[in-house]
């Protein structure tokens, strides 16, 4: 798949920061690509982070990105942080 710009929503902002949520098919692995987030460069600021529920179509997962670079138009968000990685029942 690719970005989708109906799945990134702003869920606060202050003073610069601006924290959003993402949901997507994709795995965390592409999307963390480098451009993966170019269409949505005018809003992302680096240090921004972003929320994210990623590969919703088969063993989902949860985290959060690290927008560390935005220069012309070029997006690069860090590897995803996960969230809730084990389960002990």
């Amino acid at each position: 798949m690719a970005y989708n710009p109906k799945n990134l929503s702003v869920l606060a902002y202050a003073n610069g920061f601006t924290l959003w949520h993402y949901t997507s098919t994709d795995d965390g692995t592409v999307v963390d690509n480098t451009g993966y987030f170019n269409a949505a460069a005018d809003m992302l600021r680096v240090g921004d982070m972003i929320l994210a529920n990623v590969a919703t179509a088969s063993t989902p997962g949860a985290g959060v990105f690290l927008v560390n670079a935005n220069a012309t138009g070029s997006v690069d968000v860090a590897n995803l942080t996960p969230f809730g990685t084990t389960d002990a029942d």
